[in-house]
């Protein structure tokens, strides 16, 4: 009987897209989460309860879970930018080996973009519509890698050619209302990776996009993992997506990992009823849209 990553990595083959690669033996982490605990401070109560992963140069490691089941927040606590009233009371996080309970404002400025960096699921809510594209990824250039005006032009340029939007020219000059979702969610990357982060959170990214730019995203990442030996996490209520990119997935519920492990195996052996229900579902209602024909490759 065929597996479900059995399915994912033939038509991903057939398609030109590659499955899972991490990286070739043991790596320090650049980001480890220990037992993570995170609470309501205005009544207590505890709504994450102990997620604890490692993520290697290269690495991708996929959390899946429902509305609610506390990803977001895991990886906003990873972050360093949890919301108001909330706070990690348990456990530990560390970016290359530093407990973030130790870092000052200015060391966590320093860190943001230039060794962790983020995509959220709205790119408009993220980006200045008053200012044009080039100079909002400019400013980012500037003031993390000290570029100067000319050399930051060339770097976002070859930044939109990396994220692979047609035209870079005019893009650069363009405002967010001038583009569409998929093309301001490659604008979005190719501002989290402009100053070279090691780790990039990808939080429900490929969520408000149809489904040939959401293909198109994932082998983005997929890509800057190959070439750059980006070490991504990748948030989704989407099993589909993270059965397509990550090497290790967690599955959440309620605040609660119920799963985890390699993605195969967790495909393959799910152990939980709560899993099982999910690759169900997936099975029957968004599987096609990743595993079908690989769709033509223009932008929406």
């Amino acid at each position: 009987m065929t597996t479900v990553s059995e399915k994912l990595l033939t038509r991903a083959e057939e398609s030109g897209t590659r499955g899972p690669a991490g990286p070739p033996g043991p790596a320090v982490p650049l980001l480890s989460l220990r037992d993570v605990r995170i609470a309501d401070g205005g009544d207590g109560r505890e709504i994450v309860h102990g997620v604890s992963f490692d993520l290697t140069p290269g690495k991708v490691v996929g959390i899946v879970g429902e509305s609610g089941s506390g990803k977001t927040l895991t990886c906003r606590a990873a972050l360093g930018i949890l919301p108001d009233h909330f706070a990690i009371t348990g456990g530990s996080v560390e970016i290359e080996g530093t407990d973030i309970s130790a870092l000052t404002p200015a060391r966590w400025t320093a860190l943001r973009g230039a060794t962790i960096g983020a995509v959220f699921q709205d790119p408009a809510s993220y980006l200045n519509p008053s200012l044009r594209i080039g100079r909002q990824i400019a400013e980012v250039v500037r003031v993390k890698k000290g570029l100067g005006r000319r050399a930051a032009r060339e770097r976002v340029l070859a930044l939109l050619r990396a994220v692979h939007l047609r035209d870079p020219e005019l893009v650069h000059d363009q405002y967010p209302h001038e583009l569409s979702g998929g093309m301001l969610q490659r604008v979005l990357i190719a501002a989290a990776v402009a100053a070279d982060p090691r780790i990039l959170v990808a939080d429900e990214a490929t969520t408000a996009l149809d489904v040939t730019v959401q293909a198109e995203i994932l082998d983005l990442l997929a890509d800057l993992r190959d070439r750059a030996g980006l070490a991504l996490v990748v948030v989704s209520h989407d099993l589909a997506v993270v059965a397509r990119l990550c090497d290790e997935v967690l599955v959440m519920r309620r605040g609660e990992v119920v799963e985890q492990g390699p993605t195969r195996r967790v495909l393959d052996d799910p152990r939980h009823a709560y899993t099982r229900l999910l690759i169900s579902e997936h099975e029957q209602y968004g599987l096609e849209k990743f595993l079908g024909p690989a769709a033509s490759k223009g932008e929406a």
